[in-house]
């Protein structure tokens, strides 16, 4: 304890043991460090339990998700409330186990980015679980109905239109999707939002794949094969996925395909060539959704609505002008 928290051991036994001759700020980390390691408190600590607030991400090979853990973790840091991270991995520990385990640490709120939610089909259980605890939950890009839980999103619509508009101004005749799995609802809300603007999208232009650019690149070959120019991505793995399919086919980006992603994520500009891609506003969607759980911890009423950020779209060197017939 004493080494986590930087003090010696005899300030650790001081606070432990209620004795005086400790800051308030020291006597918090302490207490802090006690429930983020996951020991139990003293009995008559019980009744301070640090506000511990859960933070569930999917992963972090994504660099979207160390960025929204970034800014929320410091929002909360700030509202003195201790972020815990939960990351999943394969054949590890599943997002229900962690739900499990924060209620054991007797959290104060979670908020879930990129969780089981945005997936229509998967268990939900485990949201019921928090619902029915009364858990603080705010979810980020996508709701689950009828559980109460505020939400914060970008805004997929508009993320779409921006994208197909740029393809389409630079002559893009045959824009292809490149989207999750049939039942993410980001993924839906973008499919939804292309066959709006395109009147007519053939299914053979649109491919869903896993989140990676192992799927991006699947999925990429696919449309490329069937004539596809420009290409929209759902996230930006997915886009560089695309990009190495589009070379391994011994074509050019953006000579002969154009692609865009999503999310602008760390190091998209340093990518060759330099990605285009429609930009989450990362700062204030993880400073909204840590707003809304401390008003629900708080005990304030908050509307179970959806708060919509309008995306931006950054054009770099992955896009370009449609390429002649005869360059195809």
């Amino acid at each position: 304890m004493a080494k986590k928290v930087g003090v010696s051991e005899a300030t650790v036994s001081r606070v432990l043991n209620g004795r005086p001759g400790v800051s308030e700020t020291t006597r918090q980390a302490v207490l802090s460090a006690l429930d983020v390691l996951g020991y139990e408190r003293p009995t008559q600590l019980r009744g301070e339990r640090a506000r511990l607030v859960g933070l569930v991400l999917p992963e972090l090979q994504n660099p979207i998700f160390p960025a929204f853990a970034e800014v929320i973790g410091g929002a909360l840091a700030q509202l003195g409330l201790t972020p815990v991270l939960c990351t999943q991995t394969k054949g590890g520990v599943s997002e229900a186990d962690y739900v499990k385990l924060l209620l054991q640490q007797q959290v104060s709120g979670v908020v879930f980015a990129g969780g089981l939610y945005a997936q229509a089909d998967a268990p939900h259980d485990h949201y019921r679980l928090l619902a029915d605890r009364n858990i603080p939950v705010v979810l980020i890009n996508a709701g689950v109905e009828d559980l109460g839980f505020p939400s914060v999103s970008c805004d997929d619509a508009v993320a779409v239109e921006q994208a197909w508009r740029h393809l389409a101004s630079l002559g893009h005749e045959r824009i292809g999707l490149v989207l999750g799995p049939d039942d993410h609802v980001p993924s839906a809300r973008k499919l939804a939002a292309a066959r709006a603007i395109a009147g007519r999208l053939p299914e053979e232009f649109v491919a869903r794949a896993i989140f990676s650019i192992e799927g991006g690149h699947a999925a990429g070959a696919q449309l490329i094969d069937r004539g596809v120019t420009g290409f929209i991505c759902a996230s930006d793995p997915l886009a560089l996925g695309v990009v190495r399919a589009a070379r391994r086919r011994g074509l050019g980006v953006p000579s002969h395909i154009s692609v865009v992603g999503y999310d602008d994520s760390a190091l998209m500009n340093c990518t060759e060539p330099p990605l285009t891609t429609v930009r989450q506003p990362i700062e204030s969607m993880g400073k909204a959704a840590v707003e809304l759980l401390s008003a629900r911890i708080g005990g304030s009423a908050v509307p179970a609505d959806e708060l919509l950020f309008e995306p931006e779209l950054v054009v770099r060197g992955s896009t370009a002008q449609a390429p002649r017939p005869e360059m195809l």
